[in-house]
């Protein structure tokens, strides 16, 4: 079904930063696994708030809300500083969302990803466990 309605309707075309950070969830998504992370959600909204989770992932026995930014230059500030004290509580209300989903009350924690996609090279990540602090 999904490709007949490929054929018929092409889907919408993404500006370019939106199609470099689906690119960059992406990748994220396949570094976590190899690091150890088992992902359980990718891009969690609640019906409460506008944003979203990019990644929900366990690393060993902590809930892990990961925020991922992916860049194509390093002309700009880095990408982690992009996740500033308005994101920082925008996340935190978010995985209070979830967590009321999640029996129990594991330790949890935020974490940032940054991928650089520069031309013609490799993609470079840096994870940022605990990234700030759990309100």
């Amino acid at each position: 079904m999904d490709q007949a309605a490929k054929l018929v309707r092409p889907p919408p075309e993404q500006p370019q930063h939106l199609q470099t950070g689906r690119r960059g969830e992406e990748l994220a998504y396949f570094y976590l696994r190899q690091m150890g992370y088992v992902i359980v959600a990718r891009n969690y909204r609640s019906r409460r708030r506008p944003s979203e989770i990019d990644l929900v992932g366990w690393d060993g026995d902590v809930l892990c809300f990961i925020e991922v930014k992916t860049r194509t230059t390093r002309e700009v500030k880095p990408a982690e500083a992009a996740v500033d004290l308005e994101k920082q509580r925008d996340l935190q209300g978010m995985a209070r969302d979830y967590r009321r989903r999640v029996p129990g009350s594991p330790p949890h924690r935020f974490d940032i990803l940054s991928i650089y996609i520069l031309d013609g090279t490799d993609p470079e990540f840096t994870l940022f466990k605990n990234a700030f602090p759990v309100s």
